[in-house]
């Protein structure tokens, strides 16, 4: 693998999306071949994939579906945009990747982080970022933000109990002690400058 694959992590309304952007723009003014990507989803069949399991009509998902649906959807996008550009050299910044998958069903859902884990490698191959970063914000505090947000799509994790919410936390900040030479924690609770330039500074380091 050629290129830098960075993906960002964190619960709902932790403002990973907007930071993403700021990243992109400020590393593309330097030069940089980059890509800005999502999970799920970033090509159609895994956009179809996202459809179904964000759809508030399904809160009947078995939590083992939910967890095989986005590992499909996190196969298709791997091989159709990401690969392709790492193997070129570019820089692949992902909204989301395996430790979603990790934290949202292997401990929100509770089918244990070991079991998710070995279901995706399936799926990736054991393809695996070389930098994550954990976007740290209570949930309280982030999903005030979606309450305010009017352009933000609600979708099925949102309308999830605080309680739940709190499990993903508690997940990101287990995965973060697992892996401390990949994830790497940054402030989320600042403004989108003061956040944005902690990501860009973690990412540089690598450059």
């Amino acid at each position: 693998m050629k290129g830098l694959f960075v993906t960002l992590e964190g619960g709902e309304g932790s403002g990973k999306t907007t930071v993403a952007k700021e990243l992109q723009r400020l590393l593309e003014a330097e030069g940089y071949k980059v890509v800005l990507t999502r999970e799920p989803g970033g090509v159609r069949i895994a956009e179809d994939i996202r459809n179904i399991i964000t759809d508030v009509r399904n809160n009947n998902m078995d939590p083992r579906t939910e967890a095989l649906l986005f590992a499909a959807s996190r196969r298709q996008h791997l091989v159709e945009k990401v690969k392709p550009v790492l193997d070129e050299g570019g820089i692949v910044i992902c909204d989301r990747f395996i430790d979603s998958s990790l934290v949202y069903q292997g401990v929100g859902r509770g089918l244990g982080i070991e079991a998710v884990y070995q279901m995706n490698l399936f799926a990736t191959e054991g393809i695996m970022p070389q930098l994550t970063l954990f976007f740290d914000i209570k949930p309280e505090d982030a999903l005030k933000r979606i309450q305010i947000d009017d352009e933000r799509e609600v979708n099925r994790l949102d309308l999830e109990s605080l309680s739940f919410h709190h499990r993903v936390y508690d997940g990101y900040v287990t995965i973060s002690e697992m892996y401390p030479e990949r994830v790497k924690s940054i402030d989320a609770s600042l403004d989108v400058d003061g956040v944005t330039r902690q990501a860009y500074d973690r990412i540089k380091a690598l450059l």
